[in-house]
């Protein structure tokens, strides 16, 4: 099942969790044409917009009874709230039900425990609110063939998505692209700062700083180049962007500085595990 197929959904989708993240998947999914009335949504503090979807057919806060077969159970809760609400959301977990869990640090085996179903344990990140996020998912070795498309094509409806096999690198999935965009922003914040201390004006500094890091990003994006060639297409010999390369990538710079930065969340995210 591939995202276009989406429309053509048996069952219901229970997103349980309308954070950021959860909405962010639900526009992802209704942009790809599936019917409102196949998504409830379980969240006890509805924003106003979510309130706003009843009107369209989305169901909030149902009971387990209230609709037959649930198709993917979608869990977008905070980790730290997974053991209270897992008593809530085990009754829509039915035989055939996938189980799709959004949860940093929160093992496949925990939420099988928890939920039952069949699970599948993925780590989006934020720019999946614009339809530009990057998701990785793994699956339990129950998942069938047609569940993992379905997990597929309800992640793929905020951006790329790609597949692991072996679980336990999600807490480098984690520390590379759902930890990065905060490094990403903490690049611009600081290139607006050093910007200022250069003797630009705060205003000036920051819009430079913002458009530039977005523009490059983009320009990655549109790019069949790699990082490292683009890198090489910006910078002269003795020129002025090498002078800041000698820096940026001497002994101190951003090489040992990522390194270490990605270990750390690594081990983090190996620590909050459960």
């Amino acid at each position: 099942m591939s995202s276009a197929t989406l429309d053509r959904l048996s069952g219901t989708i229970v997103l349980a969790g309308a954070g950021k993240m959860g909405s962010a998947l639900m526009t992802g999914w209704l942009a790809q044409g599936l019917d409102p009335t196949r998504i409830a949504v379980i969240e006890p503090r509805p924003s106003d917009d979510i309130r706003a979807l009843g009107a369209r057919g989305v169901t909030l806060n149902p009971a387990a009874g209230d609709f037959g077969a649930v198709a993917a159970l979608v869990l977008a809760v905070k980790p730290q709230m997974f053991g209270e609400a897992a008593t809530v959301l085990r009754p829509f977990v039915q035989a055939s039900t996938l189980v799709l869990s959004i949860m940093a640090g929160t093992t496949i085996t925990s939420i099988a425990n928890a939920c039952g179903g069949n699970v599948v344990r993925a780590m989006p990140n934020t720019p999946a609110a614009i339809g530009r996020g990057i998701t990785v998912a793994v699956a339990d070795r129950n998942v069938g063939a047609d569940q993992r498309a379905l997990a597929g094509a309800l992640l793929a409806a905020t951006g790329a998505f790609e597949w692991l096999d072996d679980e336990s690198l999600m807490d480098s999935v984690t520390a590379v692209s759902g930890s990065g965009p905060a490094y990403v922003f903490l690049l611009a914040e600081e290139l607006a700062r050093a910007g200022v201390a250069a003797g630009l004006p705060a205003e000036l500094a920051a819009k430079l700083a913002r458009e530039t890091v977005a523009g490059s990003g983009e320009l990655l994006h549109r790019s069949d180049l790699d990082a490292a060639t683009l890198r090489q297409n910006v910078t002269s010999p003795g020129g002025t962007t090498a002078a800041a390369l000698g820096v940026l990538m001497g002994e101190d710079g951003f090489k040992p500085l990522l390194e270490r930065a990605v270990a750390a969340a690594t081990k983090r995210s190996k620590e909050l595990a459960k």
